[in-house]
């Protein structure tokens, strides 16, 4: 059986990204070059960051199109984690609201690929 375990974007700029990524995360990525960055988070998730610019095949598709998620435990953490992303001036495309699956917000990268922070709620 295959299972993913990696997440690449396709980024204008790596070390940018790479930047980003680093104070949103709070991890120093294991790889850094001009063309690609890669993340390996404490859940064995690896992010990596190509440069849409020599990424092969070529890039065709445009960002925000997908969204990486973050889940937290409780909406009390969905409002801090809000607070602080939106204190760091991340565009805010959804702010805290409640869904049918939980409590949830919606913020872009540099490059405008979709994050979202939810709590899962009781009935979901």
């Amino acid at each position: 059986m295959v299972h993913p375990d990696f997440t690449i974007l396709f980024v204008d700029n790596p070390f940018a990204s790479a930047a980003f990524y680093r104070g949103l995360l709070g991890v120093e990525p294991v790889e850094n070059s001009p063309t690609f960055a890669l993340f390996v988070l404490s859940n064995g998730m690896k992010l990596g960051l190509w440069s849409r610019h020599t990424a092969q095949p070529a890039v065709t598709a445009e960002s925000g199109s997908v969204e990486i998620c973050y889940r937290l435990e409780k909406p009390a953490d969905v409002d801090r984690i809000y607070s602080d992303w939106a204190s760091k001036g991340l565009r805010v495309l959804q702010t805290p609201v409640n869904l049918d699956f939980g409590y949830t917000f919606v913020v872009t990268d540099p490059d405008g690929h979709r994050l979202r922070v939810y709590a899962r709620s009781e009935a979901a």
